[in-house]
């Protein structure tokens, strides 16, 4: 797994927090000094805490199932588009719809009617129709729900760039238990995130260091997981495989026939 620099991050600015007297104190542990005014991030702190959150995102790969990306923000969004992309997750860089994981058959059915719009679009069906229906239908597309059309169940976790701005995705992951990796500054409340990464979320260089180790640790746990799953599928582990199924069965017949002994002989 690729190894995080702390030379890297500290030239792209991660260490800066906000003034001090915006902080929220729950980020006084992750906070190494004051200067000007400002408070400075502890990076030897967020060099662990990256190394933490990309482990536990490649066993989340491991197992085959998605992470939502979620970033908003000018600075981040299309930086978590290309990397989100490019790891094969869904992501979302436009308004956060609410309930979109707690009401999520409903998003999904939103995500049907738009992709349905979308072939009224290229069949040519939308120019048979009044300007009026048009009008309407052209509203409706305008929710942009990212790439989770392709997103057939709720996500295994969501990350976050700016948890403070995507509160409302935070809020919706904990109500449901899903765990919550973030990029934390130090105006933001650390307590419901589950994977902290105390790093300044307006730098965009670090924004991208930190999701490159991530896309990274995705890769590895997919390369592992496909290993995995060629090794279960050759020859000789099918063969042991069936011995094994073999023997219980055996094991249960005898068993069976043995009840059946000992029934017999109270019965007598």
């Amino acid at each position: 797994m690729r190894q995080t620099n702390f030379e890297e991050l500290l030239e792209a600015g991660a260490h800066f927090g906000h003034m001090k007297r915006k902080w929220n104190p729950a980020m006084a542990p992750y906070i190494f000094m004051e200067r000007n005014g400002i408070h400075i991030m502890d990076l030897h702190k967020t060099v662990a805490k990256i190394e933490e959150a990309a482990k536990a995102i490649r066993q989340i790969a491991m197992s085959d199932k998605k992470i939502l990306f979620v970033a908003t923000k000018k600075q981040a969004k299309q930086i978590v588009a290309d990397r989100a992309a490019e790891a094969g997750m869904p992501y979302i860089t436009e308004r956060w719809a609410g309930g979109m994981l707690t009401n999520f058959q409903t998003i999904r059915k939103a995500v049907k009617k738009m992709d349905a719009i979308d072939k009224m679009s290229t069949d040519g069906t939308l120019d048979t129709m009044s300007k009026r229906e048009r009008l309407q239908i052209s509203r409706q597309r305008e929710l942009n729900l990212g790439s989770i059309s392709d997103m057939t169940r709720i996500p295994a976790a969501i990350f976050v760039v700016d948890v403070m701005k995507e509160h409302i995705a935070v809020s919706e992951a904990n109500k449901l238990g899903i765990p919550v990796f973030g990029i934390v500054d130090t105006n933001s409340d650390p307590t419901n995130i589950d994977f902290v990464i105390p790093c300044n979320d307006d730098a965009t260089k670090a924004i991208d260091i930190i999701l490159s180790v991530m896309v990274d640790a995705i890769k590895e746990g997919r390369q592992e997981m496909k290993m995995n799953k060629a090794e279960e599928d050759t020859p000789a582990t099918i063969e042991v495989k069936g011995e094994r199924r073999a023997r219980a069965r055996r094991t249960r017949r005898e068993t069976e026939g043995s009840n059946e002994v000992k029934s017999e002989g109270n019965e007598e």
